[in-house]
């Protein structure tokens, strides 16, 4: 156990780490550009207010990383539900367009991923930090190939 993962409250001692995942509604490719520096803001923001450390974080186009470390006193599903919940009100403040994709101002899809970080955190810091790299990867590889791979030819009907 390293000293530094280690924090203390006035009378615990505690490390709780966890690494959640979570998406926009309908899985939209909707972080992205100045939204996607907007939510990050927010999300740290929210964590500072919350006393809930972001370890590590990544936001890709079409659901967030994080890896936390949320202090004993709260849940996980509480953290979510703040966060969640919070950061939707202020993302359609600032990005009021988005009000009309969104109409009952839920931005979040309902559900997220939580698993809880034992030994392998430093895994899961790369994990997290390569995710970006790995979801455009796969995007390239999903695109259309418009020259048949056999012939040579540019004019593959579909």
């Amino acid at each position: 156990m390293k000293e530094k993962d280690i924090a203390s409250l006035q009378h615990t001692t505690w490390r709780c780490q966890y690494h959640v995942v979570f998406a926009p509604k309908c899985r939209r490719m909707a972080i992205y550009g100045q939204i996607k520096k907007d939510i990050g803001q927010i999300l740290r923001t929210l964590c500072d207010q919350k006393g809930v450390e972001i370890i590590e974080a990544q936001a890709c186009p079409d659901h967030i990383h994080m890896l936390l470390s949320i202090p004993p006193k709260y849940s996980v599903s509480q953290i979510m539900g703040y966060l969640k919940g919070k950061s939707s009100l202020m993302i359609f403040d600032r990005h009021a367009n988005l009000k009309y994709k969104y109409g009952d101002r839920h931005f979040w899809a309902r559900g997220y991923y939580v698993d809880t970080v034992g030994r392998n955190k430093r895994q899961i810091q790369e994990y997290i930090k390569r995710q970006l790299d790995e979801d455009q990867i796969a995007d390239q590889m999903s695109l259309k190939e418009f020259i048949d791979p056999f012939t040579g030819s540019k004019n593959i009907k579909a």
